[in-house]
């Protein structure tokens, strides 16, 4: 019997990746945009609670999405690193 697949890893991995490219960059603009007006002397363009769902909440999703491209594409991992 033939399994049937809603979508194919490649599809999802065309989804995937844009998803961690994006959170990848929140995390680094969450983190300079926090951090930058300490240095300048003045108050943070985030509040508390924006940064702790932007920059903590976005970082928690995005190991759980990285964990799932590994996962995706561990055969090519084995493959390539441990043939």
């Amino acid at each position: 019997m033939m399994r049937k697949t809603i979508m194919s890893k490649n599809t999802i991995n065309k989804i995937l990746n844009p998803i961690l490219l994006i959170l990848a960059l929140n995390q680094v603009v969450t983190a300079i945009i926090r951090d930058a007006p300490e240095h300048a002397g003045s108050a943070s363009m985030l509040s508390d609670e924006a940064f702790e769902f932007l920059h903590e909440g976005g970082g928690f999703v995005l190991v759980g999405l990285v964990l799932l491209h590994i996962i995706l594409n561990f055969g090519w991992v084995r493959k390539t690193y441990f043939s």
